[in-house]
């Protein structure tokens, strides 16, 4: 296993992923673009990817303009393997070192995100959009959750 920032070049694979999941799916693929995952990478944020065997099997993407995470997925067939507790880890670690101190995020209710994020010390804040449970991570949360890992 490999963790890597994460390029335009494999914005592709990214998308592979990103089409693969089954929860949390997009109801029209075509609403996140090639264009849209380039701005987050080289503009609003930053990337990182798990490879395997050279093929990306998981991402995660925070977008320091809008104090949010963008993307965190894995394919299915890797995940609780560890991959997307380090992804956030390096996503995290990253974006706190920016000098910002709080950080939300929106995932459907009921699903493996939602646990994955309760029992990684997010705290839900109400629920975004009205079909999303809201998590907010703050600076000091982070650095308390980071020592027991």
């Amino acid at each position: 296993m490999t963790f890597r920032e994460a390029t335009i070049e494999d914005i592709k694979q990214i998308q592979v992923v990103r089409n693969s999941v089954k929860e949390n799916t997009l109801s029209n693929p075509a609403l996140v673009t090639d264009s849209d995952c380039e701005e987050f990478l080289t503009q609003r944020g930053k990337g990182w990817v798990c490879e395997v065997n050279n093929q990306i099997v998981g991402f995660a993407i925070a977008d320091l303009k809008e104090n949010n995470i963008w993307a965190l997925f894995l394919q299915p067939e890797f995940e609780g393997k560890g991959i997307g507790t380090k992804l956030q880890q390096i996503m995290l670690d990253w974006y706190f070192s920016t000098g910002k101190e709080s950080v939300w995020l929106g995932t459907a209710p009921g699903t493996r995100a939602e646990a994955f994020y309760r029992k990684s010390g997010w705290t839900q804040n109400g629920m975004h959009g009205g079909n999303e449970v809201k998590f907010e991570m703050s600076k000091e949360q982070w650095k308390k959750n980071r020592l027991s890992y």
